[in-house]
Protein backbone atom coordinates (compact mmCIF):
# COMPACT_ATOMS: atom_id res chain seq x y z
CA UNK A 1 0.00 0.00 0.00
CA UNK A 2 1.46 3.23 -1.00
CA UNK A 3 2.21 6.52 0.84
CA UNK A 4 -1.00 8.13 -1.04
CA UNK A 5 -3.23 5.50 -0.47
CA UNK A 6 -1.99 5.32 3.29
CA UNK A 7 -2.37 9.13 3.58
CA UNK A 8 -6.33 8.81 2.03
CA UNK A 9 -6.98 6.15 4.55
CA UNK A 10 -6.13 8.59 6.95
CA UNK A 11 -7.98 11.34 6.14
CA UNK A 12 -10.96 9.30 5.49
CA UNK A 13 -10.63 7.68 9.28
CA UNK A 14 -10.31 11.44 10.92
CA UNK A 15 -13.60 12.55 9.01
CA UNK A 16 -15.55 9.70 9.88
CA UNK A 17 -14.62 10.20 13.88
CA UNK A 18 -15.67 13.63 13.42
CA UNK A 19 -19.30 12.59 12.19
CA UNK A 20 -19.08 9.52 14.69
CA UNK A 21 -18.82 12.26 17.42
CA UNK A 22 -21.08 14.74 16.15
CA UNK A 23 -23.64 11.91 16.15
CA UNK A 24 -23.05 10.79 19.67
CA UNK A 25 -23.94 13.67 21.51
CA UNK A 26 -27.39 12.71 20.49
CA UNK A 27 -27.81 9.80 22.03
CA UNK A 28 -25.64 11.49 25.04
CA UNK A 29 -28.28 14.31 25.16
CA UNK A 30 -30.99 11.40 25.32
CA UNK A 31 -29.56 9.82 28.16
CA UNK A 32 -30.41 12.00 30.84
CA UNK A 33 -34.16 12.40 30.55
CA UNK A 34 -34.28 8.44 29.74
CA UNK A 35 -35.32 6.27 32.63
CA UNK A 36 -32.49 3.08 30.73
CA UNK A 37 -29.00 3.51 30.16
CA UNK A 38 -29.60 2.65 26.75
CA UNK A 39 -29.06 5.86 25.07
CA UNK A 40 -25.68 6.39 27.06
CA UNK A 41 -24.08 2.74 25.99
CA UNK A 42 -24.92 3.82 22.14
CA UNK A 43 -23.14 6.97 22.88
CA UNK A 44 -20.26 5.82 24.34
CA UNK A 45 -20.33 3.01 21.57
CA UNK A 46 -20.38 5.96 18.81
CA UNK A 47 -17.68 7.65 20.45
CA UNK A 48 -15.29 4.31 21.05
CA UNK A 49 -15.89 3.56 16.94
CA UNK A 50 -14.66 7.23 16.74
CA UNK A 51 -11.69 7.20 18.79
CA UNK A 52 -10.88 3.68 16.86
CA UNK A 53 -11.07 5.54 13.70
CA UNK A 54 -8.82 8.85 15.01
CA UNK A 55 -6.28 5.90 15.81
CA UNK A 56 -6.53 4.37 12.67
CA UNK A 57 -6.05 7.79 11.27
CA UNK A 58 -2.47 7.85 13.23
CA UNK A 59 -1.38 4.81 12.45
CA UNK A 60 -2.23 4.80 8.89
CA UNK A 61 -0.44 8.81 8.77
CA UNK A 62 2.47 7.45 10.57
CA UNK A 63 3.28 4.46 7.88
CA UNK A 64 3.00 6.77 4.98
CA UNK A 65 4.89 9.48 6.94
CA UNK A 66 7.54 7.14 8.52
CA UNK A 67 7.61 8.94 11.96
CA UNK A 68 5.13 9.97 14.13
CA UNK A 69 2.45 12.25 13.15
CA UNK A 70 3.19 14.97 15.88
CA UNK A 71 5.63 16.88 13.62
CA UNK A 72 3.41 19.80 12.99
CA UNK A 73 0.40 21.93 14.48
CA UNK A 74 -1.95 19.82 12.20
CA UNK A 75 -0.99 16.68 13.78
CA UNK A 76 -0.24 18.02 17.05
CA UNK A 77 -3.83 19.33 17.58
CA UNK A 78 -5.35 16.52 16.17
CA UNK A 79 -3.60 14.23 18.29
CA UNK A 80 -4.95 16.53 21.52
CA UNK A 81 -8.46 15.54 20.04
CA UNK A 82 -7.26 12.05 19.94
CA UNK A 83 -6.33 12.00 23.69
CA UNK A 84 -8.94 14.66 24.69
CA UNK A 85 -11.80 11.55 23.10
CA UNK A 86 -9.66 8.96 25.13
CA UNK A 87 -9.48 10.77 28.29
CA UNK A 88 -13.14 11.17 28.47
CA UNK A 89 -13.62 7.41 27.59
CA UNK A 90 -11.31 6.34 30.77
CA UNK A 91 -13.10 8.72 33.01
CA UNK A 92 -16.50 7.77 31.80
CA UNK A 93 -15.49 3.91 32.24
CA UNK A 94 -14.64 4.39 35.89
CA UNK A 95 -17.15 6.99 36.87
CA UNK A 96 -20.06 6.49 33.99
CA UNK A 97 -20.81 9.89 34.06
CA UNK A 98 -22.11 11.21 30.67
CA UNK A 99 -22.48 14.71 31.23
CA UNK A 100 -18.70 15.04 30.34
CA UNK A 101 -19.12 13.60 26.93
CA UNK A 102 -21.61 17.19 26.09
CA UNK A 103 -18.66 19.05 26.56
CA UNK A 104 -15.42 16.73 25.60
CA UNK A 105 -17.35 15.28 22.40
CA UNK A 106 -17.99 19.31 21.57
CA UNK A 107 -14.60 20.06 23.00
CA UNK A 108 -12.16 17.87 20.64
CA UNK A 109 -14.29 18.27 17.27
CA UNK A 110 -13.25 22.08 17.79
CA UNK A 111 -9.95 21.08 17.88
CA UNK A 112 -10.05 18.65 15.03
CA UNK A 113 -11.99 21.70 12.99
CA UNK A 114 -8.89 24.19 13.87
CA UNK A 115 -6.66 21.48 13.17
CA UNK A 116 -7.36 21.44 9.34
CA UNK A 117 -6.66 24.73 8.99
CA UNK A 118 -3.03 23.81 8.94
CA UNK A 119 -0.95 22.36 6.29
CA UNK A 120 -1.76 18.69 6.11
CA UNK A 121 1.50 17.99 4.22
CA UNK A 122 3.82 15.31 5.26
CA UNK A 123 7.10 16.63 5.07
CA UNK A 124 10.01 15.12 5.81
CA UNK A 125 11.65 16.02 9.43
CA UNK A 126 14.38 18.67 10.14
CA UNK A 127 17.38 17.36 11.73
CA UNK A 128 16.47 18.44 15.18
CA UNK A 129 13.29 16.25 15.10
CA UNK A 130 14.63 12.87 13.79
CA UNK A 131 14.69 11.24 17.34
CA UNK A 132 12.34 8.53 19.09
CA UNK A 133 12.34 11.00 21.67
CA UNK A 134 9.62 13.11 19.44
CA UNK A 135 7.26 10.44 19.65
CA UNK A 136 7.50 9.83 23.29
CA UNK A 137 7.79 13.50 24.29
CA UNK A 138 4.75 14.90 22.29
CA UNK A 139 2.17 11.36 22.71
CA UNK A 140 3.04 11.68 26.69
CA UNK A 141 2.23 15.39 26.87
CA UNK A 142 -0.82 14.88 24.79
CA UNK A 143 -2.20 11.88 26.48
CA UNK A 144 -1.46 14.34 29.30
CA UNK A 145 -3.50 17.06 28.39
CA UNK A 146 -6.48 14.21 27.45
CA UNK A 147 -6.51 13.86 31.30
CA UNK A 148 -6.12 16.93 32.56
CA UNK A 149 -8.61 18.32 30.15
CA UNK A 150 -11.42 15.82 31.86
CA UNK A 151 -10.03 17.47 35.41
CA UNK A 152 -11.18 20.77 33.74
CA UNK A 153 -14.22 19.61 32.19
CA UNK A 154 -15.34 18.10 35.78
CA UNK A 155 -14.23 21.38 37.59
CA UNK A 156 -16.11 23.39 34.82
CA UNK A 157 -19.61 21.27 35.27
CA UNK A 158 -19.47 21.91 39.18
CA UNK A 159 -18.90 25.34 38.91
CA UNK A 160 -21.96 25.24 36.55
CA UNK A 161 -23.91 23.35 39.24
CA UNK A 162 -22.44 25.38 42.58
CA UNK A 163 -22.92 28.64 41.05
CA UNK A 164 -26.44 30.81 41.49
CA UNK A 165 -26.31 32.55 38.08
CA UNK A 166 -29.84 34.49 39.92
CA UNK A 167 -27.72 36.28 41.89
CA UNK A 168 -24.56 38.26 41.05
CA UNK A 169 -21.48 37.06 42.66
CA UNK A 170 -17.77 37.20 42.19
CA UNK A 171 -18.37 33.43 41.10
CA UNK A 172 -20.75 34.06 39.09
CA UNK A 173 -19.20 37.07 37.16
CA UNK A 174 -16.13 35.18 37.26
CA UNK A 175 -17.71 32.27 35.53
CA UNK A 176 -19.32 34.47 32.78
CA UNK A 177 -15.91 35.72 31.96
CA UNK A 178 -14.67 32.19 31.35
CA UNK A 179 -18.23 31.63 28.72
CA UNK A 180 -17.11 34.72 27.38
CA UNK A 181 -13.47 33.34 26.60
CA UNK A 182 -15.40 30.29 25.82
CA UNK A 183 -16.72 32.17 22.93
CA UNK A 184 -14.02 33.97 21.89
CA UNK A 185 -12.06 30.53 21.36
CA UNK A 186 -14.90 29.37 19.27
CA UNK A 187 -14.93 32.88 17.13
CA UNK A 188 -11.27 31.93 16.99
CA UNK A 189 -12.08 28.39 15.28
CA UNK A 190 -14.99 29.75 13.17
CA UNK A 191 -12.98 32.70 12.06
CA UNK A 192 -10.39 30.77 10.32
CA UNK A 193 -12.32 28.10 9.25
CA UNK A 194 -14.43 31.09 7.61
CA UNK A 195 -11.11 33.64 6.34
CA UNK A 196 -8.97 30.77 5.36
CA UNK A 197 -11.42 27.90 3.96
CA UNK A 198 -14.18 29.74 2.28
CA UNK A 199 -13.47 32.94 1.76
CA UNK A 200 -9.97 32.00 1.00
CA UNK A 201 -8.86 35.76 1.91
CA UNK A 202 -4.49 36.01 1.08
CA UNK A 203 -2.60 39.30 1.78
CA UNK A 204 0.71 38.59 1.32
CA UNK A 205 3.88 41.09 3.17
CA UNK A 206 7.59 40.75 2.26
CA UNK A 207 9.25 41.32 5.66
CA UNK A 208 12.63 40.30 7.48
CA UNK A 209 12.26 37.51 10.02
CA UNK A 210 14.57 37.82 13.43
CA UNK A 211 17.30 35.98 11.44
CA UNK A 212 17.18 39.45 9.23
CA UNK A 213 16.56 36.98 5.88
CA UNK A 214 13.31 38.08 3.32
CA UNK A 215 10.44 36.30 4.39
CA UNK A 216 6.97 36.22 2.96
CA UNK A 217 3.73 36.69 5.79
CA UNK A 218 0.36 35.46 3.98
CA UNK A 219 -2.42 37.08 5.98
CA UNK A 220 -6.30 35.39 6.19
CA UNK A 221 -7.77 38.15 7.82
CA UNK A 222 -7.00 42.43 7.10
CA UNK A 223 -4.37 43.07 8.38
CA UNK A 224 -4.85 45.09 11.48
CA UNK A 225 -0.81 43.84 13.13
CA UNK A 226 1.75 43.77 11.49
CA UNK A 227 5.62 42.94 11.06
CA UNK A 228 8.08 45.83 11.13
CA UNK A 229 9.06 47.24 8.25
CA UNK A 230 6.88 45.11 6.26
CA UNK A 231 5.82 45.49 2.29
CA UNK A 232 2.79 44.77 0.95
CA UNK A 233 3.63 42.55 -2.69
CA UNK A 234 1.54 40.28 -4.40
CA UNK A 235 2.42 36.45 -5.01
CA UNK A 236 3.70 36.26 -9.57
CA UNK A 237 5.07 33.10 -9.77
CA UNK A 238 7.32 30.70 -7.84
CA UNK A 239 9.39 32.73 -5.22
CA UNK A 240 8.64 36.17 -7.13
CA UNK A 241 6.34 38.83 -5.81
CA UNK A 242 5.21 42.37 -7.09
CA UNK A 243 4.62 45.16 -4.52
CA UNK A 244 0.73 45.86 -4.10
CA UNK A 245 -1.67 47.29 -1.64
CA UNK A 246 -3.45 45.66 0.45
CA UNK A 247 -5.18 47.02 3.85
CA UNK A 248 -2.97 47.71 6.72
CA UNK A 249 -3.64 49.87 10.15
CA UNK A 250 0.36 50.43 10.16
CA UNK A 251 0.20 48.99 13.67
CA UNK A 252 3.97 46.77 13.51
CA UNK A 253 5.32 44.71 15.70
CA UNK A 254 9.11 42.61 16.09
CA UNK A 255 9.19 39.69 13.94
CA UNK A 256 10.16 37.97 17.42
CA UNK A 257 6.37 38.05 17.70
CA UNK A 258 4.25 36.05 14.93
CA UNK A 259 2.36 39.00 13.75
CA UNK A 260 -0.07 37.30 11.14
CA UNK A 261 -0.98 34.83 14.39
CA UNK A 262 -1.09 37.76 16.35
CA UNK A 263 -3.80 39.34 13.94
CA UNK A 264 -5.70 36.53 14.01
CA UNK A 265 -6.26 36.61 17.57
CA UNK A 266 -7.11 40.12 17.40
CA UNK A 267 -9.89 39.32 14.79
CA UNK A 268 -10.88 36.62 17.17
CA UNK A 269 -11.57 38.30 20.01
CA UNK A 270 -13.22 41.06 18.38
CA UNK A 271 -15.48 38.71 15.98
CA UNK A 272 -15.92 36.75 19.41
CA UNK A 273 -17.30 39.52 21.54
CA UNK A 274 -19.77 40.77 18.85
CA UNK A 275 -20.89 36.91 18.55
CA UNK A 276 -21.05 37.10 22.50
CA UNK A 277 -23.20 40.31 22.42
CA UNK A 278 -25.67 39.41 19.55
CA UNK A 279 -26.13 35.84 21.80
CA UNK A 280 -26.99 38.47 25.14
CA UNK A 281 -28.89 40.62 23.30
CA UNK A 282 -31.17 37.28 21.06
CA UNK A 283 -31.77 35.46 24.42
CA UNK A 284 -31.55 38.12 27.06
CA UNK A 285 -29.85 35.85 29.44
CA UNK A 286 -26.24 35.34 30.06
CA UNK A 287 -24.36 32.67 28.31
CA UNK A 288 -23.60 31.07 32.34
CA UNK A 289 -27.69 30.75 32.22
CA UNK A 290 -28.33 28.96 29.08
CA UNK A 291 -25.87 26.16 29.73
CA UNK A 292 -26.68 26.35 33.81
CA UNK A 293 -29.88 23.14 33.19
CA UNK A 294 -27.20 21.12 31.51
CA UNK A 295 -25.58 20.53 35.12
CA UNK A 296 -28.80 20.18 37.21
CA UNK A 297 -28.56 16.27 37.69
CA UNK A 298 -25.02 16.20 38.74
CA UNK A 299 -23.24 15.33 41.71
CA UNK A 300 -21.04 17.77 43.15
CA UNK A 301 -19.45 15.18 45.13
CA UNK A 302 -18.99 13.34 41.91
CA UNK A 303 -17.53 16.11 39.64
CA UNK A 304 -14.91 17.18 42.63
CA UNK A 305 -13.82 13.46 42.34
CA UNK A 306 -12.92 13.21 39.19
CA UNK A 307 -11.49 16.91 38.85
CA UNK A 308 -9.13 15.81 41.64
CA UNK A 309 -8.34 12.12 40.03
CA UNK A 310 -7.87 13.27 36.95
CA UNK A 311 -4.72 15.36 37.88
CA UNK A 312 -3.70 12.42 40.37
CA UNK A 313 -3.02 10.98 36.52
CA UNK A 314 -2.68 13.51 34.33
CA UNK A 315 0.43 15.23 36.40
CA UNK A 316 2.46 12.85 36.54
CA UNK A 317 1.89 11.85 32.47
CA UNK A 318 2.67 15.71 32.16
CA UNK A 319 6.04 16.03 34.36
CA UNK A 320 7.76 12.71 32.29
CA UNK A 321 6.52 13.70 29.13
CA UNK A 322 6.89 17.59 29.31
CA UNK A 323 9.70 17.97 31.31
CA UNK A 324 11.76 14.50 31.74
CA UNK A 325 11.78 13.23 28.27
CA UNK A 326 11.76 16.52 26.79
CA UNK A 327 14.75 17.15 28.40
CA UNK A 328 16.45 14.35 27.49
CA UNK A 329 15.41 14.80 23.66
CA UNK A 330 16.50 18.60 23.77
CA UNK A 331 19.72 17.39 25.28
CA UNK A 332 20.42 15.27 22.13
CA UNK A 333 18.99 17.37 19.96
CA UNK A 334 20.60 21.08 20.80
CA UNK A 335 22.82 19.78 23.30
CA UNK A 336 21.48 21.39 26.22
CA UNK A 337 18.93 20.29 28.48
CA UNK A 338 17.20 23.42 29.16
CA UNK A 339 17.51 26.76 27.20
CA UNK A 340 14.89 28.80 28.69
CA UNK A 341 12.87 28.67 25.47
CA UNK A 342 8.82 30.01 25.69
CA UNK A 343 7.74 26.46 25.28
CA UNK A 344 10.19 24.93 28.07
CA UNK A 345 9.11 27.70 30.11
CA UNK A 346 5.27 27.78 29.35
CA UNK A 347 5.73 23.65 30.35
CA UNK A 348 7.28 24.53 33.71
CA UNK A 349 4.66 27.04 34.68
CA UNK A 350 2.39 24.39 33.62
CA UNK A 351 4.03 21.46 36.21
CA UNK A 352 4.47 24.16 38.57
CA UNK A 353 0.51 24.72 38.80
CA UNK A 354 -0.72 21.66 39.15
CA UNK A 355 2.24 21.25 42.11
CA UNK A 356 0.68 24.09 43.89
CA UNK A 357 -3.35 22.50 42.79
CA UNK A 358 -2.19 19.49 44.79
CA UNK A 359 -0.39 20.77 47.60
CA UNK A 360 -3.09 23.02 47.76
CA UNK A 361 -5.80 20.47 47.99
CA UNK A 362 -4.04 17.84 49.70
CA UNK A 363 -2.56 20.30 52.25
CA UNK A 364 -4.76 23.36 52.96
CA UNK A 365 -7.97 21.08 52.09
CA UNK A 366 -9.00 23.31 48.79
CA UNK A 367 -11.96 20.97 47.95
CA UNK A 368 -14.97 21.64 45.39
CA UNK A 369 -15.57 25.20 44.36
CA UNK A 370 -11.50 26.12 44.76
CA UNK A 371 -10.54 23.47 43.26
CA UNK A 372 -12.79 23.13 40.38
CA UNK A 373 -11.60 26.78 39.98
CA UNK A 374 -8.17 26.04 40.01
CA UNK A 375 -9.19 22.75 37.06
CA UNK A 376 -10.82 25.65 35.11
CA UNK A 377 -6.99 27.87 35.19
CA UNK A 378 -5.22 24.84 34.56
CA UNK A 379 -7.04 24.55 30.81
CA UNK A 380 -6.85 28.13 30.70
CA UNK A 381 -2.60 27.39 30.97
CA UNK A 382 -2.38 24.62 28.45
CA UNK A 383 -4.35 26.09 25.65
CA UNK A 384 -2.05 29.07 26.31
CA UNK A 385 0.48 27.05 25.90
CA UNK A 386 -0.96 25.12 22.78
CA UNK A 387 -2.17 27.65 20.97
CA UNK A 388 -0.19 31.26 21.83
CA UNK A 389 2.74 29.64 22.57
CA UNK A 390 3.23 27.12 19.49
CA UNK A 391 2.00 30.23 16.82
CA UNK A 392 2.46 33.96 18.18
CA UNK A 393 5.32 33.30 20.33
CA UNK A 394 8.86 32.50 18.17
CA UNK A 395 11.12 29.76 19.58
CA UNK A 396 12.65 26.41 18.34
CA UNK A 397 9.03 24.46 19.83
CA UNK A 398 6.96 26.58 17.60
CA UNK A 399 4.66 25.32 15.46
CA UNK A 400 4.26 26.19 11.63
Amino acid sequence: MNASTLLNISSTSLYAAFILYLVAILPFSASFKAKSNKSERIGVLLTLIGFIMQLVYFITRWMAAGHAPVSNMYEFLTMFGIMMVGGFLVINHIYKTPILALFALPFAMLVIVYASMFSREVSPLIPALQSGWLAIHVITVTISYGILGMSSIAGFIYLLKAIDDKTRTKDSIWLEVVMYVIVIIIGFILTTILMKGIVKYDDAYLYKDKNEMNAVANYHLPSLINYKGSVAVEHVSGNDYKPSKHFNTGIEVAPVINAQKLNTVVWSIIIGSVLYGIIRLITRKSVFSLVKPLSNKVSLSLMDEICYRSVIIGFPLFSLGGLLFASIWAQIAWSRFWGWDPKEVWALITFLFYAIFLHLRLGRGWEGKKSAWLAVIGMAIILFNVIAVNLIIAGLHSYA
